[in-house]
């Protein structure tokens, strides 16, 4: 499960630095360029989260800052560059995002943190 986790925040990364150059030519630009912020931010923050936190919780904390990454970023990237509104995905998404950082906070607070290697 970690491995999946660790490639869905790579492509996060990937598909952030991506937004992040369509949303520097774009139109409506500051909207991409507001969601790839998002998405380069929560991808770091899942792979430090998968490798410092053990277990289930941190596991699912990465789960939620992926998933509420896509809604909000991805709810974003079809407003910027399609014009397409969502209604309630982006606020939805955040939340979700929320979610997972109380769930970091949560685990690190339960227990040991592994200790990366070097």
């Amino acid at each position: 499960m970690s491995r999946y986790l660790a490639v869905l925040a790579g492509l996060h990364g990937l598909c952030g630095v991506a937004f992040a150059a369509i949303g520097a030519h774009a139109p409506a630009g500051p909207v991409v360029t507001t969601g790839a912020t998002m998405q380069l931010i929560h991808a770091a923050a899942a792979l430090g989260a998968l490798a410092l936190l053990p277990g289930g919780l941190g596991r699912l904390a990465v789960l939620l800052l992926l998933a509420g990454t896509l809604l909000f970023s991805g709810a974003l990237y079809l407003s910027g560059l399609g014009g397409v509104s969502l209604g309630p995905v982006a606020p939805v998404g955040g939340v979700t995002m929320m979610a997972g950082w109380a769930l970091i906070v949560a685990a690190a607070i339960r227990g040991p943190l592994r200790t990366p290697a070097p």
